[in-house]
């Protein structure tokens, strides 16, 4: 949980974007098995750059 959490922050911090969007994704993606802060970082950005 502690994943997520970092990437939630790191995030928002980098995009400024809807803490609730971002914890929905992340929140799957580590449900999926994504564990890695920085993975989950990645593919949270690229979600929000394709948004």
């Amino acid at each position: 949980m502690e994943a997520q959490k970092i990437a939630v922050d790191a995030i928002v911090a980098l995009t400024d974007c809807s803490r609730d969007a971002v914890v929905d994704f992340i929140r799957r993606a580590y449900l999926a098995g994504v564990r890695d802060p920085k993975r989950l970082t990645f593919k949270g950005l690229q979600a929000l750059a394709r948004a």
